[in-house]
């Protein structure tokens, strides 16, 4: 299995997402400038979080016209795990391959604290080795991370399973519909999420709840591929 970690101007967690799958799942990660066109050689893409383009109009707005992105969309279509964290997520939201938009938040500020989660959907490609209705603690760092959808596309979600992760009660730090906190497209290898897992791999981080993101990932693509 190999990684590949998109890069535009402005990014800023996609070294510390190339370390979390290296330090998890022990394999090669790339990072990959966002004029690359071909990503076929890659199984996972890691859309990570940052600044890009300064999140000048709205956030992921330009980014989703960088030249990698119709090679992600692409890999998605093939059935490649594709995930956005943060302006990852913004930027997939965007671009369409995932459903919804990311607001400002409803505070109208910065938010950066440890984000109470629950998992509500334990059998993505992305959440194997979670638990149903697991509680994790994730960090967040976003002033733009308010889910919105209209309520038919709300009612599409609950009833294809495709809310993975909800802010836990009491705990919606940004005003996100239905506490939304990370969401997966029909088909289930895409993942959208405004948490930063790459960001607790370690207790030493001040937890290590996101580690099994990375390794459901692996643990999956093995068992698709049958390799032990």
């Amino acid at each position: 299995m190999k990684a590949a970690v998109i890069s535009f101007p402005g990014s800023n967690c996609d070294q510390d997402a190339i370390k979390a799958i290296v330090s998890t799942m022990q394999i090669e990660a790339d990072l990959v400038w966002h004029a690359h066109t071909d990503l076929s050689s890659y199984d996972l893409i890691l859309v990570p979080g940052g600044f890009s383009y300064g999140d000048y109009l709205r956030s992921g707005a330009i980014a989703r016209f960088s030249p990698v992105m119709e090679a992600v969309a692409n890999e998605a279509q093939r059935g490649k795990f594709v995930i956005g964290i943060c302006n990852g997520f913004q930027i997939l939201t965007e671009a369409g391959l995932l459903p919804g938009a990311l607001r400002r938040n409803e505070s109208l500020q910065f938010q950066c604290e440890m984000a109470h989660l629950v998992v509500e959907n334990a059998s993505t490609p992305f959440t194997a080795n979670y638990h149903f209705r697991e509680e994790i603690i994730i960090p967040i760092a976003h002033g733009e991370g308010n889910y919105y959808a209209d309520e038919a596309t709300l009612d599409e979600l609950v009833q294809n399973d495709q809310i993975v992760f909800r802010y836990a009660d009491g705990h919606n730090p940004n005003g996100s519909v239905g506490s939304i906190a990370g969401i997966v497209n029909k088909k289930g290898n895409v993942l959208g999420m405004m948490p930063h897992p790459e960001r607790a791999v370690h207790t030493l981080l001040g937890s290590d709840d996101g580690s099994k993101l990375f390794t459901s990932m692996l643990t999956t693509w093995r068992e698709m591929h049958g390799v032990r």
